[in-house]
């Protein structure tokens, strides 16, 4: 039978059949092929191949001559300049600092103090003008100007103190001056045969002792990150003068450089304080004043991120340019403590010798006989 439309009408067998047929299989799914890994990169070659990795490291050890100048001020109550300042206590500086040096080179830079003199008296300066209790105070107090010259004349230290023969005698390294303001200590200088820039001119004087020494001018109405900055100025003096670099030491601390960047072969030093603003891209570790991300002196707070290698420092000399964004959350956010020691932290300290030159740089900042001259 037709249907009004044309269409054949279906049977009741028909119906039947559909009823009880079984439907179709769906359709499988296309394959999926199994996700291709990513390429491995192929590893990075170091930026240095040691010349061995056998020689040993050396713990050294600086026996230290510590003096203190801290005059008495009052004489009926016997207070001292520090008391009467509310300044730091000398020893506690100390203290504190030689920890700081012994923790930031794990332990193969260790200080120990033979000796400890205190005198009452401000030291001459160089034109023999010494200060006293009151024309102290009132520079202080700044009703009158500082005296100049306001260099210190070392000789008589040297000599009171009997500093040369005692050097030479193996029965000191190293003198630790602990003053104030205007007493006219420089943060740090070398005597004896050879001595050479550190941080200031040699001493005068002081060639026929056999033995190179260092003294270090601390004040103690700073603190112990001021006497780490000392500290790391000294540093980059011997291992400028290690990597025969010392003039781009200076060339990197001035403000109108020329040329504006880095050369494009430094030597391990160089990379070791470059920072973006003279090596844009390549930033090491930076100077004690310019942290890789540094426009200016001091400049330890900047949250601008840059590239830097100063991670692969920590595993130098098989170190392979580790570059990470870095800013001043890595090294303290501005505080000079720890920016410092975040710097100190960084210097080569392990076994063996790169390009001639131990791969534990501490040795050379702590004895500047290791030095060539």
């Amino acid at each position: 039978m037709n249907n009004p439309s044309g269409n054949s009408k279906p049977s009741l067998l028909d119906w039947l059949l559909n009823l009880f047929r079984r439907p179709a299989a769906p359709t499988p799914p296309a394959p999926v092929s199994p996700p291709i890994p990513s390429p491995i990169p192929p590893p990075l070659k170091p930026a240095v191949t040691p010349d061995n990795t056998t020689d040993p490291v050396h713990i050294v050890t600086s026996r230290v001559l510590l003096v203190i100048y801290d005059p008495i001020m009052n004489a009926t109550t016997g207070e001292k300049l520090s008391q009467v300042m509310n300044w730091q206590r000398p020893d506690d500086l100390a203290n504190g600092f030689i920890q700081d040096i012994q923790d930031t080179s794990s332990g193969l830079a260790r200080y120990q103090i033979v000796q400890r003199v205190e005198l009452n008296e401000f030291p001459a300066l160089v034109d023999g003008f010494r200060y006293d209790a009151a024309s102290y105070s009132k520079v202080q107090n700044r009703t009158v100007s500082p005296h100049i010259p306001q260099q210190v004349d070392f000789q008589p230290i040297l000599t009171g103190l009997h500093i040369l023969p005692r050097v030479a005698r193996n029965e000191i390294d190293e003198v630790w001056i602990f003053n104030f303001p205007y007493a006219g200590f420089p943060e740090s200088t070398m005597g004896g045969a050879g001595a050479f820039w550190c941080n200031s001119d040699p001493l005068p004087s002081t060639a026929n002792c056999p033995r190179r020494f260092i003294v270090m001018g601390f004040s103690y109405e700073r603190g112990v990150g001021e006497m780490l900055e000392s500290f790391g100025h000294r540093s980059e003096s011997m291992l400028s003068k290690v990597f025969n670099c010392q003039d781009f030491v200076t060339w990197a601390y001035r403000a109108d450089r020329s040329p504006a960047n880095i050369g494009p072969n430094p030597n391990l030093f160089q990379q070791f304080v470059s920072f973006d603003q003279i090596a844009p891209g390549k930033s090491g570790v930076g100077t004690i004043h310019f942290a890789p991300n540094s426009v200016r002196d001091y400049d330890w707070n900047n949250l601008r991120m840059v590239p830097s290698n100063c991670y692969g420092w920590n595993v130098f000399p098989n170190f392979t340019k580790d570059v990470r964004q870095v800013n001043a959350s890595e090294w303290g956010n501005g505080d000079i403590h720890a920016h410092h020691q975040w710097w100190l932290k960084h210097l080569p300290k392990t076994a063996g010798q790169t390009s001639g030159v131990a791969n534990n740089w501490w040795q050379y900042i702590m004895d500047s006989n290791l030095v060539n001259p």
